[in-house]
């Protein structure tokens, strides 16, 4: 848990300052694989720092509802990059992005594992 607070933590302090002061990032965020741009780009950025601080507090403060959720967004990540790879002029089609979902579901399922083993030995 400590170490998922950490990675989350990471995120947020990397990300806030990444999208307000660099034009590269701040001018593109992607939600579900679909990239918003411009001014509609930086209004919907602090969801993601939203999602990112309470992913921190929560995996920190050893809430063990966040594991479901952490599960569920990471499968939905999984989803969003295999739709971006088709969608996305950058991204580099269907296979790639069906290869990075399977990559990104693994997680999500060790993650669900760990959590369900770890409820059983509790």
């Amino acid at each position: 848990m400590t170490a998922l607070g950490v990675i989350c933590l990471a995120v947020l302090i990397i990300s806030i300052p990444r999208d307000l002061f660099f034009a590269d990032s701040r001018d593109v965020e992607v939600w579900l694989g679909f990239e918003l741009r411009g001014p509609l780009a930086l209004l919907t950025a602090p969801i993601h720092w939203a999602i990112f601080a309470v992913g921190a507090w929560a995996f920190l403060t050893d809430r063990r509802w966040i594991v479901p959720w952490a599960v569920g967004y990471v499968l939905y990540a999984a989803v969003a990059h295999l739709i971006w790879s088709e969608v996305s002029p950058n991204g580099r089609g269907w296979h790639i992005g069906l290869v990075q979902a399977i990559a990104i579901s693994t997680f999500a399922l060790l993650l669900r594992r760990i959590a369900a083993k770890e409820a059983r030995t509790a």
